[in-house]
């Protein structure tokens, strides 16, 4: 492997300089995307999808927690694996504490096909407080297109899906899968992914997580 160029200050400053000019023009289009992203028609979603739960049985509809917007985490983790997948194990780590989204009125859980009985176990392994979910041998994996049928075998897939709700009616209105995790993690990559984006919280700006009202 190289090393990059060793160079005097005044050259490594102009080098900086016309980076940066590229850096801002990729921030420039990423924002544009994001407000397309944003305006996507949504689909309704029709089935009563039914997952297991630290609290036992729950439909979409709860794993808003009473939240008008919802990111799920497909994690894969099959019914008949010992253990996650280290991949996905590894975006779950770079998700922070959930206050910060929960403030913007946004929820998060994690969703894997294995039985939450063997989700659980590994959950604890990792220290995680995430909500996980098991949508066992539902159709949810298949209808979002993390689980995908190739040369007759159900594969897994990373991904992420958003959803909106109004009332007791949810919409999908993204998902994204593979590659397409790579630099997310963060809230703000989070709530870019979102129908409602990164909306002003007026005073209530980024805080401590222990210092927002639920």
């Amino acid at each position: 492997m190289s090393l990059p160029e060793i160079v005097s200050r005044e050259q490594w400053r102009a080098a900086r300089e016309e980076l940066l000019r590229k850096e801002e023009a990729a921030r420039a289009a990423r924002d544009v995307l994001a407000a397309e992203r944003r305006q996507l028609p949504r689909v309704e979603v029709d089935p009563e999808y039914v997952f297991e739960g630290g609290d036992g049985k729950a439909t979409l509809l709860d794993l808003f927690a009473d939240r008008a917007q919802l990111v799920v985490h497909h994690f894969m983790f099959a019914p008949e694996w010992e253990a996650g997948c280290p991949c996905c194990a590894a975006f779950l780590d770079q998700i922070g504490h959930l206050a910060h989204l929960r403030a913007r009125n946004t929820s998060f859980a994690a969703v894997s096909r294995a039985p939450f009985t063997r989700i659980l176990p590994f959950k604890a392994r990792m220290g995680w407080a995430v909500p996980w979910y098991s949508s066992g041998l539902g159709d949810f994996n298949r209808d979002f297109e993390a689980t995908v049928e190739r040369d007759g075998t159900l594969t897994e897939r990373p991904g992420l899906s958003c959803f909106l709700r109004e009332g007791d009616r949810v919409f999908h209105t993204y998902s994204v899968h593979d590659a397409g995790l790579d630099g997310l993690g963060a809230v703000s990559g989070l709530l870019d992914l979102t129908a409602l984006g990164r909306r002003p919280l007026g005073s209530d700006r980024l805080r401590y997580h222990d210092e927002y009202e639920d």
